[in-house]
């Protein structure tokens, strides 16, 4: 896994890790994606594209929250994938984040899973 961020005080409020799967990454986040703990997604993304990846899946399964700043990112993220020929897709949205992407339509223009595709699962994951 490449580790693409960790922020937070007293604990991780947010963390993003990047693993590969052929040309697939898939950037699990956890946590409180806002304002103040976007930038490891930002680069994350960015990263993953800079690296060649021809589809980028955001495992949120483990994100508790998402404001307007972690949507931008995924859409900023999304335009940027179409320009080299990627993707930028989701996989596991929890109730409260689900409906900020139903609420905004966003979720629209993503390819969204219920769950990350068993192809891309984590087998060393609890």
């Amino acid at each position: 896994m490449d580790g693409y961020g960790t922020v937070g005080g007293d604990g991780p409020r947010f963390t993003v890790d990047v693993r590969w799967s052929g040309r697939t990454a898939v950037v699990a986040v956890a946590g409180e994606l806002d304002h103040d703990h976007a930038e490891p997604l930002r680069e994350a993304i960015s990263g993953a594209l800079e690296q060649g990846a021809e589809r980028i899946v955001v495992d949120c399964e483990r994100l508790a929250f998402c404001d307007s700043t972690g949507l931008n990112i995924l859409l900023r993220g999304r335009l940027e994938a179409r320009e080299t020929g990627s993707s930028v897709e989701l996989a596991a949205l929890g109730p409260t984040v689900a409906r900020m992407f139903d609420i905004t339509g966003a979720k629209a223009v993503f390819t969204v899973y219920p769950e990350l595709p068993e192809d891309l699962a984590d087998r060393n994951r609890p």
